[in-house]
């Protein structure tokens, strides 16, 4: 099993020199000092971290748990005070990323971004890319990159440092088009959106008129990844699908998988990662599901401390089987914030849908919302199918249902009602910024 080709770049980035395996007791030592220089900088360039941290002595962060006194930053933060956390001048920003958030009124936040802080990013891309792709190979983007300093853009830059060909499409908003695309120019690795690359799978697996497509890899990115979605693609192209873990507040990248296929090896030159209790705040063991946050240190435009993603995961214990000493974070089980609570206490997630609803074979889109009826909860889901329709298809669905942890037991007692309707749902145009989610209307 090759090492995931993360531990030679950081090693390179943290001035390892000898020609040893990177060393975690290095790495650490590195994280401290840019720790330390990314507090002292924050606290003399941007105004929201000089107000925050006035009361932080540096001289006391000696040891990363140190750390966890400092207080977080979260994303009403950035909704309300952006420009304040700014560092450097404003002619030095090189990209600002608007990030629209739910609800009528909500304030979108803003990340900037200096070229440098998207110099780092195309690195990143550059090094990550080397674990499923080498020069030679073809990759189709199917994520935005039109515009300068896009993901997909600086994807395509970090592909052309590694020597790999690579065609930016965007979105998926034509199947048929991109499928003639992938034959046209001889692709061989993918970069989308999950829903998207899965809907690409299935219309390619019932059109008999598309010629063979011989893909090597997929990354899939942007949103949660369920296993579902990974079994299907791997059984119609039989190729590897890796899972990117990232977010615009991270500089776009956070972590990519390697060859065991187990968690995220993070992006620790340029990122600290840590898991707190969602509830106290307070860190969490390896090994133990909490909240994720990061800390920047090498962003100069936008240094975040403490960030609050909303992403529950963990650090994985064990050794990872490929080799490599660098954290590794496992699959993000859901998003906070789009948890709804069910009378029974118990949660739905978008997360939970997707691993039943994927899995059944005609099943290529769909969308859900919960309301009240009467006294009970209605589960509305309408269904894309281009496949199949009819009774057949809602009975499965229905199943599936009634045999799952979360929704069985009160489909049973009739505290649940489900509405499954079949039509046409257009492929999610996500830009990656949008999460799919499930709709709470119960008022």
């Amino acid at each position: 099993m090759k090492r995931t080709s993360l531990d030679s770049w950081i090693k390179e980035k943290i001035g390892q020199v000898s020609k040893e395996e990177l060393k975690i007791e290095d790495l650490e030592s590195y994280q401290l000092k840019k720790l330390r220089d990314t507090l002292q900088y924050v606290k003399e360039k941007s105004k929201f971290y000089n107000k925050l941290l006035k009361d932080v002595n540096l001289e006391e962060i000696s040891s990363l748990n140190d750390i966890s006194t400092l207080p977080f930053t979260t994303s009403e933060d950035i909704k309300e005070q952006g420009t304040r956390f700014i560092c450097v001048s404003q002619n030095e920003i090189n990209r600002i990323v608007t990030l629209q958030t739910s609800g009528t009124t909500s304030q979108p936040k803003r990340i900037f971004f200096t070229k440098e802080d998207q110099d780092l990013t195309i690195d990143f891309f550059h090094n990550g890319m080397a674990t499923l792709v080498e020069p030679g190979d073809k990759v189709l983007i199917l994520m935005p990159g039109q515009k300068p300093g896009s993901v997909g853009d600086l994807l395509k830059k970090g592909l052309e440092r590694l020597g790999v060909e690579s065609y930016i499409y965007g979105p998926v908003d034509n199947v048929n088009e991109v499928l003639k695309i992938i034959t046209e120019k001889n692709i061989n690795s993918l970069v989308g959106l999950p829903q998207q690359v899965f809907a690409l799978a299935k219309y390619y697996k019932y059109n008999k008129n598309t010629d063979p497509i011989s893909l090597k890899s997929i990354l899939l990115s942007a949103d949660y990844v369920p296993n579902s979605i990974i079994d299907e693609l791997k059984k119609v192209w039989n190729c590897q699908v890796y899972e990117h873990y990232g977010m615009t507040e991270m500089g776009l990248g956070g972590g990519v998988a390697c060859d065991a296929f187990e968690g995220y090896h993070v992006r620790e030159a340029d990122l600290y990662f840590e898991v707190v209790d969602p509830t106290t705040r307070l860190p969490v063991p390896n090994g133990q599901y909490g909240e994720v946050v990061f800390t920047t240190l090498t962003r100069k435009g936008m240094p975040l401390i403490r960030y609050l993603t909303g992403d529950i995961s963990r650090i994985i214990e064990e050794p990872c089987p490929c080799g490599s000493p660098l954290k590794r974070l496992d699959k993000v089980l859901y998003r906070i914030e789009e948890c709804i609570k069910l009378e029974s206490e118990k949660i739905l997630t978008i997360t939970q849908l997707d691993e039943i609803l994927f899995s059944i074979e005609e099943v290529i889109n769909y969308d859900a919302y919960l309301t009240k009826l009467g006294n009970k909860e209605c589960l509305s889901i309408n269904i894309s199918s281009p496949f199949s329709t009819g009774d057949c298809l809602n009975n499965a669905i229905s199943n599936k249902l009634l045999s799952s942890a979360t929704f069985g037991e009160r489909i049973e007692k009739k505290k649940l009602v489900l509405d499954i309707k079949n039509k046409f749902i257009s492929l999610d145009q996500s830009d990656g910024m949008h999460k799919r989610k499930v709709k709470d209307l119960r008022g």
